[in-house]
């Protein structure tokens, strides 16, 4: 096939055009920039998820297209928004999928998405998919929980956390679960439901098979790299989330309410996807390890 990949310049982008390229489809990646030198099976084509003209324009010629685009924060003054990059952008594909005669459609979402969610993230997630599965297109959304792999940005924050500091903060009691999914197992997923009929008109939750809470997290990290333990102080979650809206408006802080609330709700799932795709899934500690180690 020739697959059309929308944020295939981003982390898990890498992974998804890897295994692309692996099972012999051709890419055709919208970009900002002709970054990429010549590579077989792979076109670049200038252009922004934001602008239909250019979309449509990568979509011609295509046999199905995969939305990856999405945030995890918002910085307004620059037009970086979740109406702007979750919704419109795929409303943009969508419609250009449709002009183009493009019938296999694949979303990215992200676990917890939901219609009565209190993160503005999710919320704008769930009306994406709405706009994704009102458009008579055969497609599939997958709603991953926290994606981990090479150059990730939470976990490799949590590694650089416990290489520097001798106390390691932790927003309220840390006890908050996830099942990070490896960003391998997640381009999987996507590559295998393009010729599976079966995963049309349907939604998967993914997420992988060590469900941790976020102390936990921090201790297989610490044992990683090499420490019996990792000391933490905890900081309690009223107080943060009281001054959190103030210090959120300061571009280099790396939290938000969005996120604090994202992590506090927990992002687990019943690994029901795993009967469809029926691989074993790379495990947090081993997967980590890879990248870590050094």
């Amino acid at each position: 096939m020739n697959v059309l990949v929308a944020g295939g310049t981003g982390f898990v982008g890498a992974h998804l055009i890897r295994e692309l390229r692996r099972n012999g489809h051709t890419v055709v990646i919208l970009s900002h920039h002709r970054s990429r030198g010549p590579e077989q099976g792979i076109v670049v084509v200038r252009g922004d998820v934001t602008d239909p003209v250019s979309v449509g324009a990568a979509a011609w010629g295509c046999d199905a297209a995969i939305n990856l685009v999405g945030i995890i924060r918002e910085f307004p003054a620059k037009g970086v928004t979740f109406q702007q990059l979750h919704v419109q952008a795929t409303r943009n594909m969508v419609d250009a999928a449709k002009e183009a005669g493009i019938r296999r459609y694949l979303q990215m979402s992200a676990l917890g998405t939901r219609k009565d969610a209190i993160s503005n993230y999710h919320r704008t997630k769930y009306a994406a998919e709405g706009y994704v599965r009102a458009s008579g297109l055969d497609w599939t959304i997958f709603r991953p929980s926290l994606i981990f792999g090479p150059n990730d940005a939470f976990v490799n924050m949590l590694a650089d956390q416990v290489r520097k500091f001798p106390v390691v903060p932790v927003i309220g009691d840390g006890s908050y679960r996830m099942q990070p999914i490896h960003a391998d197992d997640v381009a999987r997923c996507f590559v295998q439901a393009l010729g599976m009929p079966q995963t049309v008109g349907q939604t998967y939750d993914l997420c992988g098979p060590d469900r941790l809470t976020y102390l936990q997290m921090l201790a297989v990290v610490g044992k990683v790299l090499g420490k019996s333990s990792v000391t933490t102080i905890k900081s309690p979650l009223g107080l943060i989330k009281s001054v959190l809206p103030f210090l959120q408006k300061i571009p280099a802080f790396p939290l938000t309410t969005d996120q604090l609330q994202m992590l506090v709700e927990e992002s687990i799932c019943d690994g029901a996807w795993r009967r469809t795709f029926p691989f074993e899934p790379i495990r947090f500690e081993e997967g980590i390890r890879e990248y870590l180690k050094g």
